[in-house]
């Protein structure tokens, strides 16, 4: 599956280190790293394209003439993943990712001024007329598969990449409670902050008083980059949106964990 990367700012900078899965890219453990994602052999073979593109900010709000920032060519692909690329910008990328034989584009946003739910629907409404499928979201690790859109899904499973979903196994400790031994990442946070979410489970028991807070704190610590600021479509932050978003995967992680013992 070949991918092309349309991209600005720090965010866009994780999610390539996350899909890439590149030597150094996680640093958040320190001198504990365990090479937890070493068994993510990441897509930088399927990564045949990436630009960064201008920093929004800087362009205005309208573009009259998009021609000068967009890339004179463009490599055959499959996907394209766009972060943080002006409105604009990614309207006229449309059609030449169609000459490129792109099937599907995705892409979320991490502020409240970036793709508001009219230009998203917009986007997804172009990329159908020119028989492309296209996925947004808000915050982009709430990017779920969809069976109508089999290209993207396809990219997601392979990428192990959008909404979050843990696997945990659990077996007797202290007193006869449950103990998280092992917490494995299915499909992680785009900007990869699962990995670190799940390491943090370890030894931890799922019915501790304070587990809501241990989670909290990993995602915060990695650290979450989801803006702060009020957003109206969500009617709260993107970065707390983040946060129910992971502490509702392992949640959900604890009612399916797997037991490596038998249970009394």
């Amino acid at each position: 599956m070949k991918v092309l990367v349309f991209y600005s700012g720090e965010f866009g900078q994780r999610v390539v280190g996350n899909l890439a899965n590149c030597s150094g890219f996680c640093i958040s453990c320190g001198e504990g790293c365990t090479q937890c994602r070493s068994v993510f052999h990441g897509m930088s073979e399927d990564l045949v394209y990436i630009v960064e593109m201008p920093d929004p900010s800087t362009l205005g709000a309208f573009i009259d003439d998009v021609g000068p920032y967009l890339p004179k060519a463009i490599p055959l692909a499959d996907i394209a993943v766009v972060i943080n690329v002006h409105p604009d910008l990614l309207f006229g990328l449309l059609p030449k990712l169609k000459d490129a034989g792109v099937k599907g584009i995705i892409g979320g946003s991490e502020r409240p001024q970036e793709l508001p739910l009219g230009q998203r629907m917009q986007l997804e409404e172009q990329a159908k007329s020119l028989g492309m499928e296209a996925a947004f979201a808000k915050p982009f690790c709430a990017l779920h598969p969809d069976p109508s859109k089999p290209n993207i899904s396809a990219f997601l499973e392979r990428a192990r990449f959008g909404e979050p979903i843990i696997d945990v196994a659990v077996q007797k400790g202290r007193a006869g409670k449950d103990t998280i031994v092992a917490a494995n990442v299915v499909r992680s946070a785009p900007c990869g902050s699962t990995w670190f979410v799940a390491k943090r489970l370890l030894g931890l028991e799922p019915d501790q008083p304070d587990i809501r807070e241990r989670i909290s704190e990993a995602h915060h610590a990695y650290p979450c980059t989801g803006s702060m600021e009020r957003d109206t479509e969500l009617g709260d932050t993107i970065l707390h949106k983040g946060g129910y978003i992971i502490r509702g995967a392992v949640e959900d992680s604890f009612k399916k964990a797997r037991r490596l013992d038998k249970s009394p």
